[in-house]
C-alpha cells in the first residue's frame, strides 16, 4: 500500500472537486428525479439531462443495492433506510430464499433468476449499511445471504456458479470472473462490518480458487472466463479493480499468488489498455494485449483512478492528478456524467444508469483527502 507521505496539494484539490460534483450534482439526481416515489425504488437510468427517468421497464435488485451502498456511504441514512426497506420488501424471494434479479414496472417479479452478482451486491450493500447504521436486520442479511451463496451457488474447485433458476435446482451459468470479484468485494466489506473470521476464511479460499482458475499466466491478468475457455478476454478495468481489492485484503491473501499476479496485471492493463493520448481505459483486450473493444466506459476510468491512488510505487501514483483532471474533463458535466465514450471522445451512451454512482463513490473514497474536510470517508 502507499506510503504515509502526504499527497501533493494539487492532488487533493482535484480530488475534492470530484467529491463536490458528486455531492452537489450526482446524489441529488437520485434523491429526486431518479427515484420512483410510488415504488420507493431508483429508476434504472436518467436521460442525458439528468432531469427525467427513462421509461421504466424493470427494476433490478443489484441497482437498488448499489444505491443503498452509495447513500449509506454518503451518510444519508434516511434515504439509505428507504432503500434498504425497498430492497428487502421488493426483491426477496420468500418462497425459495435468496433474491430475484428484477421486478417489472409495477414491482412484480420479472426475472426470477438467482444471480450471484446480485446476491454479492446484497451482501456488500447490507454490510456497508449495517456498519454505518447498526441495523441488526441488515447484519442478519449479510450472514444469511452469505450462507445461501455458500450452500446453493457452490461449484467445483471452491468456485461459485454465476446463476441458477428460481428454486436453485438448475445451474444456468457456470463460474465467471465478474460475480466472483464482486463476491470478494462483498466479503471484504462483511469482514469490516462484522469482524467475523468466517468471512476471512471464505475470502482466502475464494482467492486461491480465482488464482487457480482465472489467472492468465502470460500477463498476470484475471480473465473474464476460466482459463482455456474459447473467446476469453481481459478487461483492464477489472485488473485495476482487482488490484484495489487485493490491496485491501492485505495479509489475508498472502500465499495465494494474487498479490504478485495483480502487480503484473496492473502494468499490463496500463500499458495495453490505457490510451496514451487521452488516458481513457478501453473496455477489453484479447489475450495478446490487443484492443478488442475500444469503448471507454466510465466505471473503468474510476477503477483506474482508484488503483493509481493505492499503488505502492510513488512514480505510478504521481500520474494521479493528471488522470483525475482528464477524467473530470472527459466524463463529468454539469448535469451528471457521460456513461460511455468512443476512443475518439464521442459520446457512445448519453443516459445515466443508477448503478454508476456506486463506481464514483468507491473511487472518490480512495482518493487523497485533507483531514479537515472529512470527505471520502
Amino acid at each position: 500500500m502507499p506510503s504515509t507521505t502526504p499527497p501533493p496539494a494539487s492532488t487533493i484539490t482535484v480530488a475534492n472537486a470530484l467529491r463536490e460534483h458528486f455531492a452537489n450534482v450526482v446524489l441529488p439526481m437520485w434523491r429526486g428525479p431518479g427515484f420512483n416515489l410510488a415504488l420507493q425504488l431508483p429508476y434504472e437510468a436518467l436521460d442525458a439531462t439528468g432531469g427525467e427517468p427513462l421509461p421504466a421497464q424493470r427494476y433490478r435488485a443489484m441497482a437498488c443495492a448499489r444505491q443503498l451502498f452509495t447513500f449509506a456511504q454518503a451518510g444519508d441514512m434516511e434515504h439509505a433506510q428507504v432503500l434498504f426497506d425497498s430492497l428487502t420488501r421488493t426483491f426477496r424471494d420468500t418462497d425459495h430464499g435468496g433474491w430475484f434479479y428484477s421486478v417489472d414496472a409495477l414491482g412484480a417479479p420479472l426475472d426470477t433468476t438467482k444471480d450471484l452478482y446480485t446476491h454479492a451486491f446484497v451482501v456488500f450493500a447490507c454490510a456497508e449499511y449495517a456498519r454505518r447504521s447498526d441495523n441488526l436486520d441488515a447484519l442478519k442479511l449479510v450472514h444469511s445471504t452469505t450462507a445461501l451463496i455458500q450452500s446453493n451457488f457452490a461449484a467445483d474447485g471452491d468456485l461459485f456458479n454465476a446463476a441458477l433458476n428460481v428454486d436453485f435446482s438448475k445451474v444456468t451459468a457456470t463460474p465467471l470472473q465478474n460475480p466472483l470479484m464482486h463476491l470478494t468485494e462483498a466479503w471484504l466489506a462483511a469482514c469490516q462490518a462484522t469482524r467475523d473470521n468466517v468471512f476471512g476464511a471464505a475470502l482466502r479460499r475464494l482467492a486461491e480458487a480465482v488464482a487457480r482458475h482465472f489467472v492468465h499466466a502470460p500477463s498476470g491478468c484475471i480473465a473474464e472466463l476460466p482459463i482455456g475457455a474459447s473467446g476469453n478476454r481481459l478487461e483492464p478495468g477489472h485488473q485495476f479493480e482487482w488490484y484495489w481489492l487485493v490491496g485491501q485484503a492485505g495479509a489475508l491473501f498472502d500465499g495465494t499468488g494474487l498479490t504478485e499476479t495483480l502487480a503484473r496485471a496492473f502494468a499490463f492493463a496500463q500499458q495495453h489498455g490505457v490510451d496514451s493520448n487521452n488516458g481513457g481505459v478501453c473496455a477489453s483486450l484479447d489475450e495478446g494485449g490487443n484492443v478488442s473493444d475500444a469503448t471507454q466506459r466510465i466505471w473503468a476510468q474510476t477503477e483506474y483512478l482508484r488503483a493509481l491512488a493505492c499503488h505502492d510505487d510513488p512514480a505510478v501514483r504521481a500520474a494521479l492528478p493528471q488522470q483525475i483532471a482528464r477524467f473530470q474533463r472527459c466524463f463529468l458535466h454539469d448535469q451528471g456524467w457521460f456513461e460511455c465514450k468512443t476512443s475518439s471522445g464521442e459520446v457512445a451512451r448519453a443516459d445515466m444508469p443508477s448503478t454508476t454512482p456506486y463506481h464514483l463513490a468507491t473511487a472518490y473514497a480512495a482518493l487523497p483527502v485533507t483531514a479537515e474536510s472529512g470527505a471520502g470517508t
